[in-house]
């Protein structure tokens, strides 16, 4: 006798702006309807920078996005399911990592150059803005020397990180939780802050409209999609480029 068996589904988890929410209002609004028709063999991983309180608007509006099934918020600092729930156990971890750092971090940093501290608190990460022809490599060592990561994008970010924490980092922690075979996901992103995202070891896009800088740290590998088309665009172009049916 042979019985049927039903394959794992897919994980697209995928950067926000720049990406998943980049597209004219018409493609996006048949993108994201292909996507619901595709949730019974489709797992959708929102990875961004924003946090929670930027994303959970998105599913209302002219052009509702889908709603995800987990969220890693805050260039990875932060892992939710599609409600909102912090995922405990990787939560934690993040949490030791950062030993309440907010403070340290700052007084590490006041003075120096090229350095503008953002608005808002975040609860494991704190945020600048950086000039490019200020900040120096001694800041950088600096941070790295206190035990931290530095993740920066758009020549203009700069995230000063809990020390193995981003997002792709998360996306591991959170597929072997969930136990996604590493077959089944495809990531997606646009900007340097997703090369951890895209270096993770899984099936990657950079989309058309990917900064420079990230597809020259990304390099040549075989795990690497680098499509022509921009935004969610490319996304669907990648897809067929990994033979996966769903557009």
């Amino acid at each position: 006798m042979v019985f049927a068996t039903t394959a794992p589904r897919w994980v697209l988890a995928t950067d926000l702006d720049g990406t998943f929410l980049h597209g004219s209002q018409a493609d996006r609004a048949a993108f994201y309807q292909r996507i619901e028709q595709q949730r019974d063999r489709l797992i959708l991983v929102f990875v961004t920078g924003r946090h929670w309180q930027l994303i959970e608007p998105l599913w209302s509006g002219d052009c509702p996005v889908p709603q995800p099934d987990f969220v890693i918020g805050d260039v990875g600092t932060t892992v939710y399911d599609g409600q909102g729930r912090p995922i405990e156990t990787i939560q934690s971890e993040i949490a030791n990592r950062w030993n309440c750092a907010n403070d340290r971090v700052k007084r590490l940093l006041a003075g120096e150059p090229g350095l503008s501290l953002q608005r808002g608190e975040f609860a494991y990460r704190v945020s600048y803005d950086y000039d490019p022809q200020l900040l120096r490599q001694a800041t950088l060592n600096l941070i790295q020397a206190a035990g931290f990561d530095v993740i920066m994008s758009a020549d203009r970010y700069l995230d000063v990180m809990p020390k193995g924490v981003a997002k792709g980092s998360t996306l591991q922690r959170l597929a072997k939780l969930e136990r996604w075979p590493g077959d089944r996901i495809i990531t997606a992103g646009d900007s340097l802050n997703d090369l951890n995202l895209l270096a993770a070891g899984y099936r990657a896009i950079a989309v058309g409209n990917s900064e420079p800088k990230l597809l020259a740290a990304l390099g040549d590998r075989p795990t690497l999609y680098h499509s022509p088309y921009p935004g969610l665009l490319g996304i669907m172009d990648g897809f067929r480029h990994w033979q996966v049916d769903l557009f």
